[in-house]
């Protein structure tokens, strides 16, 4: 074991403590008892002049064999930055949340404490449960769409039976009849059968799409789902059993059927024409992504901000209040929001909205979708996280079929070479290291969405690779996130195909497969390092992920394998793991003893070894 392999810190648990003074916080970082350290720093700018603080060496902690140095540090403003400086009989090395290295590393990958900028504490031991509405359960009173009622892009809506495949060709005009009842009715099934303890709808409110990012009114749901007295009923249930609800809001842009678009269109002197960019009044404006059914917002227009989100009835206020309580928002296209040519305004306009709910519910989840690198977005003024698809599931696609996502979709550019192990690690460090931990632990982790093509689809139909990664949705730091039908191995190619109906003849399901998430669901809901414990990788050899994730008085090692190799134990030592102490596989039931400095492992694709009180 290099002494360098087991320094180690996470700005959480036994590595982090708040004391009595608002201004002061207590760093550890640990190390093995044989390094050559001569002597610890704490290195932060609290003010933009570099400050060092010296750690000393503290006592031993039961059930670690290591060398713990701690220091107490001011934290005079909301978000700090820190690394530690290690001297050495042969100099001076760097850590900080990249990792350990002899040359000076930049501000971007410092350890970072958020003060009172925290995410929900409640997300913590949430799993969410995505939900397609018109796809998911028919509840009654039924609300359905007639086949020709309405247009949409010129030709008529279909009305489909339940069940029935997607049509590429008529994507969103084709409805199937779910509704916000038949989400109430399946509460029993997603709580006590599934466990899953949050909920995550895709848009709701009124529009002429079956998909409604085409918003044609913010202040009410659609009444093909059942209105705003179905929405009460649903806040109402998921109440009585302590279970979160968020929904999806489209602030981007609206539909051309909202009356904000359609009064600028007919007036260019209307209240709301400066909502909109006019090119060339009243056809040519600016649209999301040269879509025409969706002319982009302008929040250069003081107007749309107080009604968007600045004043006490706007969009994002009104449905966090009483009675609707909601307890988050997903924020679609976030990483376009307030973008267009030369205006870059999304920067400034998050920051608004972020202000808005976190005064109107404190503990309001703000998630935004963003298919990229958002870290400039999760410094704990914005958003509190991600839907994490570069950060997370990208990449595990990537190490675990060989081809990375846009290779998949079919793009020329796109890597057919597989990813190895240990780039797989460098990927996932290189996005946590950028971030907040605060911010990395909520960050939303899924394996598919009404975006993109479902799991089993993307790798190719194999359950084994398949449980290998959402084995690591479920033991990867962050929130993990079921899209519905998932757990019960539906199908899906790419849009529309990804938006199937769930299936309610339990014939149809993977019973097995369904235990399977079951099962996941559970630990990760009760194992405490599986909660925002802290993370540290033990293994990147061969084919196998190893790493920990450590709470105080918990301590879970995920294994997971994506092909056979000759990696039979994982060093466990540079995480000062004492030899003799025994781990529990919670997948099999298998024990095993930590013997000079290694776990032993078994041949199975998915393991997470329990230490044993």
């Amino acid at each position: 074991m290099s002494w360098q392999a087991a320094v180690h810190h996470t700005p959480t648990g036994l590595y982090l403590d708040e004391t009595s003074s608002p201004e002061e916080v207590v760093l550890r970082v640990r190390t093995s008892r044989n390094a050559p350290i001569k002597s610890v720093y704490i290195r932060c700018a609290p003010e933009g002049e570099e400050h060092t603080t010296e750690a000393h060496r503290v006592g031993d902690r039961p059930g670690y064999d290591c060398q713990w140095w701690e220091a107490t540090i001011r934290v005079l403003s909301p978000n700090i930055h820190y690394r530690f400086l290690l001297r050495t009989e042969q100099g001076v090395w760097w850590f900080n949340a990249a990792g350990i290295t002899r040359s000076v590393p930049t501000y971007h990958n410092d350890f970072q404490i958020l003060r009172n900028r925290q995410p929900s504490s409640w997300v913590d031991d949430a799993v969410f449960y995505q939900i397609f509405p018109d796809r998911f359960a028919i509840g009654k009173p039924e609300h359905p769409v007639r086949s020709g009622q309405h247009r949409l892009d010129g030709y008529p809506v279909v009305a489909k039976k339940w069940g029935e495949l997607p049509n590429v060709h008529q994507g969103a005009r084709e409805f199937y009849g779910g509704n916000l009842q038949g989400i109430t009715d399946k509460l029993p099934y997603l709580q006590d059968e599934l466990g899953v303890n949050a909920l995550y709808l895709n848009p709701i409110f009124t529009a002429p799409s079956s998909h409604k990012y085409d918003v044609a009114s913010y202040h009410e749901v659609d009444p093909h789902f059942g209105g705003d007295s179905a929405l009460l009923k649903l806040r109402e249930a998921t109440r009585e059993r302590g279970m979160r609800i968020i929904l999806d809001v489209v602030p981007n842009h609206c539909g051309v059927e909202h009356p904000w678009f359609q009064d600028a269109q007919k007036d260019a002197q209307a209240e709301t024409a400066e909502f909109f960019t006019f090119h060339n009044h009243p056809h040519d404006y600016e649209s999301w992504l040269g879509i025409r059914s969706l002319p982009k917002l302008n929040y250069h227009s003081a107007k749309l901000k107080e009604w968007m989100y600045q004043n006490s009835d706007s969009v994002l206020r009104r449905w966090l209040a009483p009675p609707y309580d909601l307890d988050g928002w997903r924020v679609d296209v976030a990483n376009m929001l307030g973008r267009q040519r030369a205006d870059h305004l999304g920067h400034k306009v998050l920051r608004g909205m972020r202000r808005a709910v976190k005064e109107t519910r404190p503990d309001c989840y703000f998630l935004g979708e963003s298919f990229f690198d958002a870290s400039s977005y999760l410094q704990g003024e914005q958003l509190d996280a991600t839907m994490n698809y570069r950060g997370f599931m990208m990449p595990l696609y990537h190490w675990l079929t060989g081809r990375d996502y846009h290779h998949f979709l079919g793009r020329d550019w796109g890597d057919d070479y597989p990813l190895e192990t240990a780039d797989l690690e460098s990927q996932w460090r290189s996005f946590r290291s950028t971030i907040p931990w605060a911010s990395a632990r909520g960050q939303f982790n899924l394996l598919g969405s009404h975006d993109t093509p479902r799991l089993l689809n993307m790798v190719g139909g194999d359950r084994e690779k398949a449980a290998l990664a959402r084995h690591l949705m479920f033991t990867y730091p962050g929130v993990p996130n079921v899209y519905y039908g998932d757990e019960i191995g539906l199908d899906g190619g790419r849009d529309p195909d990804n938006r199937r109906c769930m299936p309610w003849d339990r014939k149809q399901w993977d019973t097995e497969w369904f235990e399977g998430w079951k099962t996941l669901v559970r630990l990760r809901r009760t194992l405490p390092a599986l909660c925002g414990g802290a993370y540290q990788p033990l293994s990147t050899e061969q084919h196998t992920l190893a790493f920990l994730r450590e709470a105080p008085h918990s301590r879970v090692v995920s294994v997971a394998r994506r092909a056979s190799d000759e990696v039979d134990r994982v060093p466990i030592d540079i995480a000062a793991v004492p030899d003799g102490t025994v781990f529990r596989d919670a997948l099999s039931g298998n024990k095993a003893t930590v013997t000079q400095g290694f776990l032993p492992i078994t041949k199975t694709t998915t393991q997470l070894w329990v230490e044993e009180e």
